[in-house]
């Protein structure tokens, strides 16, 4: 009966699975449905556009060579017109002059006959008729002002959709993911030498598989990128993972989006849980801060408030020892129910803040930097019932690397009451690698990697990161891979750490 549930139970899985993708691809192409609607209508006013652009100029051509074709006209009119008049002037006067010509032949008087013909001599001499140019100043021909568009004609016979480069091919096996950076590489699937870049978009999801539609970020572009890689760095890893894709553009138009791929991007996420955290210890949002009140008030201001799972840093602070706090509770937005409001408050000498995920497998990795003036610190890990008046490092089940800046500076690991002294400078950041399935619990110096002190166990129950403040503060970076330099130093570490069995009791 039991062994049928369970293969019922997998069917079911099975089946919801299917049917999550089935819908996931039905939103993306009632989402690729809308884009080819829209994007038609956009390249369709673009061409019309276009084309009313070139109507314009033809247009615009057209009137002015009519222009040009008219002057030429009016131009050659107005010549031929004045040659008419110079004519039509000449022939009258020389009309005129004839008719007194043949009067004059009539005249019977010797003296009045030399007087006539000497005036017609002198109006003959002066007559237009023998001034004019018989020739036209202008011809009609208008031959100059033909065109031949048939060269035109078949260059927007030619005109045709701009040439788009085809989709890269995104090569996953070439892609890295390494130290909070990611290399993307590219190729594309034949030699293109008119592309001028190509840009890249990612999103981060926690989805596996190919990127959905709905309740998902908005895709994050960089341009211009000239060769077929590109690294992303200092990262902050707060999904499972993250699509990729990427388009290839020559100087006019983009082309299409490779298919996209997805790469894990898996990384501790954890913010201070401060529903038990000490009410000397005031949490808001992304800090907590020294409480003189000791918690009084405290609770009206964040009750209710929503702490935000994605952001990853958060900095603690305090300024001076107080009295005696308040036993009041306050609650944030839980990211664990299993975990939030699941203890009490740590209170007395217990300056204590816990993370809010619990690690019960697998290889984590975390940084916190001290504030200059914090007097007294400790980071390390804990188990979920370490009691509200227990310190880091003094009890079986928590370990803690410790830095007291108060009078003199001592820096020693601690676990159940015992401390070995670490013989080396404090660093600005700590470096905490957890290694909970190989019992390995680590802390380095985050900026040149040094390794600090390692504790080697068996963890029986599930961890979670602890913090002990003092007259200062510490800034906490969550979202962080395992360093590839970590890593390497995990492997070639071979007796090089103490570890709690080596400790020795001391006063505390």
């Amino acid at each position: 009966m039991e062994a049928q549930k369970e293969a019922l139970q997998r069917i079911i899985s099975t089946l919801a699975n299917k049917n999550d993708e089935i819908q996931n691809f039905s939103d993306t192409l009632s989402h690729t449905l809308k884009g080819v609607q829209a994007n038609s209508s956009n390249v369709i006013a673009e061409l019309d556009e276009e084309f009313d652009g070139l109507y314009s100029i033809l247009d615009e051509m057209k009137e002015s060579m009519t222009n040009s074709i008219k002057q030429e006209q009016a131009h050659k009119s107005q010549e031929l017109q004045n040659q008419l008049s110079q004519c039509s002037n000449a022939l009258e006067n020389s009309e005129e002059l004839l008719e007194f010509a043949a009067r004059s032949l009539d005249i019977k008087d010797p003296e009045e006959f030399s007087k006539a013909a000497r005036q017609i001599k002198d109006r003959v001499t002066m007559a237009s008729a023998f001034r004019i140019s018989l020739k036209p100043k202008v011809s009609d021909n208008m031959t100059h002002l033909m065109v031949d568009f048939s060269q035109e004609r078949q260059m927007l016979q030619a005109l045709k959709f701009l040439p788009v480069p085809k989709a890269p091919e995104i090569d996953p096996v070439e892609c890295l993911v390494a130290d909070n950076a990611v290399t993307i590489v590219w190729r594309m699937p034949e030699e293109d030498n008119k592309i001028d870049h190509f840009v890249l978009e990612y999103r981060k999801t926690n989805f596996d598989g190919l990127p959905r539609v709905k309740d998902e970020t908005c895709w994050e572009l960089i341009d211009y990128i000239k060769g077929t890689e590109y690294t992303l760095s200092g990262l902050k890893f707060d999904s499972k993972y993250m699509n990729f894709r990427v388009r290839a553009c020559n100087k006019a138009v983009a082309g299409e989006y490779s298919d996209p791929v997805t790469l894990e991007t898996k990384a501790l996420v954890f913010n201070l849980d401060n529903t038990s955290s000490h009410l000397n210890l005031k949490v808001e949002d992304s800090y907590v801060e020294w409480d003189p009140t000791g918690g009084k008030g405290q609770e009206n201001k964040i009750k209710g408030k929503e702490n935000k799972g994605s952001g990853q840093i958060t900095v603690l602070k305090n300024n001076t020892r107080s009295g005696t706090p308040s036993p009041k509770r306050t609650s944030v937005s839980s990211r664990s129910p299993s975990i939030r409001g699941s203890r009490d408050r740590f209170t007395g000498e217990s300056y204590t803040v816990l993370g809010d995920t619990a690690i019960e497998s697998g290889q984590h990795y975390w940084e916190v930097r001290a504030q200059k003036d914090c007097k007294s610190y400790s980071v390390g890990v804990a188990y979920k019932n370490l009691g509200k008046f227990d310190q880091l490092g003094k009890t079986n089940t928590s370990w803690c690397i410790h830095v007291n800046n108060w009078l003199q500076t001592t820096f020693a690991a601690k676990h159940n009451n015992k401390a070995k002294a670490l013989d080396m400078t404090v660093p600005d950041r700590i470096g905490v690698y957890c290694d909970f399935d190989g019992g390995q619990l680590s802390f380095y110096n985050a900026s040149s990697k040094q390794l600090l002190y390692t504790f080697k166990t068996k963890f029986i129950q599930p961890l979670l990161p602890g913090f002990m403040v003092w007259c200062g503060g510490l800034a906490l970076s969550s979202g962080l891979q395992v360093p590839s330099a970590v890593k390497m130093l995990q492997k070639s570490e071979n007796g090089l750490s103490g570890s709690a069995s080596s400790l020795t009791n001391v006063t505390q």
